[in-house]
């Protein structure tokens, strides 16, 4: 059994722990937007002091808030129909459709009323 089969079931049975993973996701998103935006005098100050060690630090802190809010979104959406093998609904993108534009937005849209429908 997979990794994400083992979520899905889990999350399947407790729906309160999925939705506070979603909300823990939405709230490390702001915190983090805060964060940046009320300490970055103090961090550029402090990654001036040692450029080459303190820049791939910031960075990598970053990468590794970001790969937390994506896998706390993750496990909060995992809300697929029982009996269905699928581990992740994402919509369609820019692989079916071609290089346009248009052909991405209109899947894109196309995914969010389906998802809509089924969450009623």
């Amino acid at each position: 059994m997979s990794i994400c089969t083992s979520v899905k079931d889990y999350t399947q049975r407790h729906h309160w722990l999925a939705d506070f993973f979603s909300l823990l996701a939405v709230a490390l998103l702001f915190a983090s937007i805060w964060v940046l935006i009320e300490y970055h005098i103090t961090l550029l100050d402090w990654m001036h002091d040692n450029v080459i060690l303190r820049t791939p630090l910031v960075i990598a802190a970053i990468a590794l808030d970001v790969a937390l809010i994506f896998g706390l979104l993750c496990a909060g959406s995992q809300r697929c129909p029982a009996g269905s093998d699928d581990c992740f609904r994402t919509f369609r993108g820019r692989r079916h459709g071609g290089p346009s534009l248009y052909a991405a937005f209109q899947n894109w849209l196309h995914h969010m009323e389906n998802v809509s429908k089924k969450h009623r």
